[in-house]
């Protein structure tokens, strides 16, 4: 590993210390394991079909290995362990039952979240798995075999007296906290306009810069609802016990949304991962792996290669 990048890694649990306080990261790691050694990881066996799905012509990065590129941009889906240089969590061991369906070695390539449709392009690497999600404008230069939903979470207070949260006219006259010109924001203006054609009162968004303020305006009460990815949420809420969930939202609605393995556009390898996929869905495997970072909700009936994405804007 590069001075740059453990340096890098050791400011990102420096900073996650320094947020959180000491005992958070501890009970974090009572919940979740961060452990660099990962004894509880779920392995897979070879998967003889999606190997044989490997187009002939394709060339890995490095032979025998399965080169992945992905942001550790925070748990649960990918984070640095306690050693503050190898990355876990479940895009991670999801690319490593991946790699063991292909028979090949997994090789993580840790990379800041902009930078990888250029490598990929670039071929520094096979595949990524980071919870890229599918559009339309990035199927133009990519393929993608979907892995898991992409969703949004409702989560409120562990005390609040709101108990589900599915369709607009369960959000009529909240107060939501949301990121301005986030998908989510886009999504409620919707549901406010339906919930006034209604006759309901309109949901009030209040605008937070970042996850620590908004997590503040809903625990103080200046808020009833927050909203954002639901893989965030669902790992604070494990870790703080003091926000529980009341709902999901797809990042797509009123449609789906997935998450995928991106790959090179016309490489020929998103049908095996896609084959590979459906294979760890049917073995268990997959379910497993999700309900150890606590996904469980984000699972997929079944992986598609380049499913409808969401529209260009």
């Amino acid at each position: 590993m590069s001075l740059l990048r453990k340096t890098i890694g050791l400011v990102a649990v420096s900073l996650l210390t320094s947020a959180l306080g000491l005992s958070a990261v501890n009970a974090a790691a009572d919940i979740f394991d961060l452990s660099p050694d990962q004894p509880g990881r779920i392995r897979a066996e070879k998967d003889p079909a999606a190997i044989a799905a490997i187009p002939k012509n394709f060339k890995f990065v490095t032979q025998g290995k399965f080169t992945v590129a992905v942001s550790p941009g925070g748990p649960p889906l990918a984070t640095y362990a306690t050693d503050a240089k190898t990355v876990v969590g479940a895009d991670p061991e999801y690319a490593l039952a991946i790699a063991d369906s292909l028979g090949l070695e997994l090789e993580l390539v840790p990379v800041a979240w902009p930078d990888w449709p250029l490598g990929l392009v670039a071929g520094k690497y096979d595949a990524v798995i980071s919870n890229v999600g599918v559009t339309e404008l990035r199927k133009e230069k990519f393929d993608f075999s979907t892995y898991r939903q992409g969703l949004h979470g409702f989560f409120v207070k562990a005390g609040s007296n709101i108990n589900e949260i599915k369709e607009p006219k369960d959000a009529a006259g909240l107060r939501i906290t949301v990121g301005a010109s986030t998908n989510q924001e886009r999504i409620l203006l919707r549901w406010s306009d339906e919930n006034v054609k209604a006759g309901l009162k309109p949901i009030e968004l209040q605008y937070h810069d970042d996850e620590a303020a908004r997590l503040v305006a809903l625990r103080s009460g200046r808020v009833d609802v927050i909203v954002q990815p639901h893989a965030q949420l669902a790992y604070i809420a494990a870790r703080d016990k003091n926000i529980r969930r009341v709902g999901t939202l797809s990042a797509g609605w009123p449609e789906r949304s997935d998450v995928a393995i991106a790959t090179r556009k016309g490489s020929g390898l998103a049908d095996a991962l896609t084959l590979a996929t459906n294979d760890l869905i049917t073995s268990g495997v997959y379910a497993k792996v999700l309900a150890r970072w606590q996904l469980s909700e984000e699972a997929l009936p079944q992986s598609r290669t380049n499913p409808p994405g969401l529209p260009k804007s």
